[in-house]
């Protein structure tokens, strides 16, 4: 693994613009930076992201089914007690999944190691599967990178088939976001395109624009009924909405399903560890108060904590209200985003590697059950945050 400075495209904002990236630049800052690329052996993709993702996926099922079965926990993950009951029929049920994101800590040796899990509504899927995607086109048609380069992206293709796979011909599928945001905008286009070659309708709605009929199903703005819904809105904020008491009624499939609510906080992070201690891939991370218990697992990674430890809300976006404490003292912090008043969880600080004065943070992809690509946030900073830059990368 290795960081490598290229020359940029020529008129490739132009050609971002035309595709609709038009997020490329935001608040005068790149976010799209293709002035340098990180490089890496297909063995470092498939032993060191690929399998390791993999594996994480299916140890993330296995602890939803340890969840769904324990409201103790459900109650420790923050699901609100009025709709255990819908999360766990959900998982029982067998609604499927579509994608996810495991954000990875790695230089390229030993281990990578699990940061967090973006298992509802990960964003930078544009970025990943399409855009990096005829970046490395160009550059090897270009003469930068040589004919055999390769890029680990099959997030495009896989979604495809994940999509033709769950759903019948010319079933009507809708994708919503709140409006006016472009980046979202990106993710929910680049779902619905997958769904469209896989031979689905696919509408777009805003999400302040759906309604209720009188029999309390959902209407898209143009009063057509809803009834599959991929929805780039977390099942944090749904379940404490006003509409969440229509779910069970609406007769709607949701996409990412409600067992996703499991699975999409910090609070993921301590199960796991309780459940496969000592994972290569993982980890020591607890809830706060059992740190304050020191319970003989806490005790068992003493040494870890005491070095470093990453304190994080059960609900956060983009970094938000991050706390990373070295030796006793607060080394480096991120606003609260509102949600400072999240109970948090605490998690064994593992530094992101430096490379050219940049942290990278790899985005493993994963749809259905198996990792599919790649995506790389960068940051000055310890804590990758909005306005991280996307990386390419490529397979030497």
């Amino acid at each position: 693994m290795r960081k490598i400075d290229l020359p940029e495209r020529a008129g490739w904002r132009a050609r971002a613009e035309e595709l609709g990236f038009t997020f490329a630049d935001m608040h005068g800052e790149p976010y799209w930076d293709e002035s340098s690329a990180y490089e890496f052996s297909l063995d470092e993709i498939e032993g060191g992201i690929e399998d390791p993702a993999t594996a994480l996926h299916a140890m993330v099922r296995e602890a939803v089914a340890e969840v769904v079965s324990n409201d103790g926990l459900m109650a420790r993950l923050g699901i609100p007690e009025a709709h255990r009951g819908l999360v766990a029929d959900s998982w029982h049920r067998g609604e499927p999944e579509i994608y996810g994101r495991f954000d990875l800590a790695w230089d390229g040796t030993g281990d990578a190691k699990l940061l967090e899990y973006n298992a509802d509504t990960p964003t930078s899927l544009y970025e990943s599967a399409s855009f990096q995607w005829s970046w490395l086109e160009d550059q090897i048609a270009a003469g930068v990178l040589p004919e055999g380069a390769d890029q680990f992206n099959g997030l495009h293709e896989a979604l495809v088939e994940r999509f033709r796979g769950l759903f019948a011909p010319d079933t009507d599928l809708h994708f919503t976001a709140v409006g006016g945001n472009p980046e979202d905008y990106a993710t929910v286009e680049c779902m619905g395109w997958a769904a469209r070659e896989a031979g689905l309708g696919a509408h777009y709605c805003d999400l302040e624009k759906i309604g209720l009929s009188d029999e309390g199903q959902f209407l898209d703005d143009q009063d057509r009924v809803i009834g599959t819904l991929f929805k780039l809105y977390p099942w944090e904020d749904l379940l404490r909405d006003d509409y969440a008491r229509h779910l069970a009624t609406a007769n709607c499939q949701m996409l990412e399903p409600a067992w996703k609510a499991v699975v999409s906080n910090k609070g993921l992070l301590p199960i796991l560890w309780r459940m496969f201690e000592g994972h290569p891939n993982l980890l020591p991370a607890f809830f706060a108060d059992e740190v304050v218990l020191n319970g003989p697992a806490v005790k068992r990674a003493e040494a870890a904590l005491a070095r470093g430890m990453v304190e994080k809300p059960l609900f956060s976006r983009e970094g938000a209200g991050i706390r990373i404490v070295e030796n006793g003292q607060e080394t480096e912090a991120s606003p609260d985003g509102g949600y400072g008043g999240h109970p948090r969880i605490v998690q064994a600080y593992h530094p992101l590697p430096v490379m050219d004065g940049f942290r990278p943070v790899l985005g493993a992809w994963v749809v259905g059950e198996a990792c599919v690509g790649l995506g790389i946030r960068e940051d000055r900073g310890r804590i990758t945050q909005d306005l991280s830059r996307f990386k390419p990368h490529y397979i030497r």
